[in-house]
């Protein structure tokens, strides 16, 4: 049986591309902004382009960070992208200007320090071992990535009873955190959606896990 997927319409992100690509690996696949239908689905995917500022005035618009709340205290499955990942931090700071995010994870968004920014092409990444997201894929497949702000350190302290949280990093200038998977929780900075072949195994290996 097909997995529901809802992809979060908030009013930031390739809502249609992730919709398609989601589709392509076997799941059913809605775009909606309505709180109850993204409550309910297996999966919730939150996409997201541009500013920090502005994608968490959009998904507090659709009372977006509620249900990712929600969905997260029942232990159900939610996937961020690009943008989508960073406002799942405390904080991300643009411009001098600090924006306060969803906080599930400890943390701050902040301009990637390297010669050229925005980081815009294809890398690999290191993949954190027992990795569900990367299962299955090579050590030197690539994926796509655009931005020019990313989570540079780690801050979320490990608690002795609980399984840590598996942090993949990528290199552009300087380390970074590329993925998280900490329980239903997950999310990428590149796009999986735009990612070619890795980027669909990864989304497949996502749904199948729901």
């Amino acid at each position: 049986m097909a997995k529901r997927v809802v992809v979060l319409d908030y009013g930031s992100g390739n809502l249609r591309s992730a919709q398609r690509a989601l589709e392509r690996v076997g799941a059913e696949v809605e775009v909606t902004s309505d709180f109850q239908t993204a409550l309910d689905a297996d999966g919730l995917l939150v996409p997201g382009v541009g500013a920090f500022a502005a994608c968490m005035e959009g998904l507090r618009a659709v009372r977006g960070e509620r249900v990712i709340g929600r969905r997260l205290s029942g232990g159900r499955p939610v996937l961020g992208i690009c943008v989508g990942m960073q406002i799942l931090f405390a904080r991300g700071v643009e411009h001098g200007t600090e924006t306060e995010g969803c906080d599930e994870w400890p943390g701050t968004v902040e301009p990637l320090q390297a010669p050229i920014v925005p980081h815009m092409g294809w890398n690999t990444v290191k993949a954190a071992e027992g990795s569900t997201l990367f299962a299955g894929l090579d050590a030197d497949a690539r994926y796509y990535f655009v931005h020019s702000y990313a989570v540079r350190h780690w801050e979320l302290q490990p608690i002795e009873q609980l399984r840590p949280p598996l942090v993949t990093w990528a290199e552009h200038g300087e380390p970074f955190v590329a993925a998280v998977e900490n329980g239903p929780l997950a999310a990428t900075q590149f796009h999986p959606e735009k990612s070619g072949d890795a980027g669909a195994t990864l989304l497949k290996n996502w749904t199948d896990s729901l």
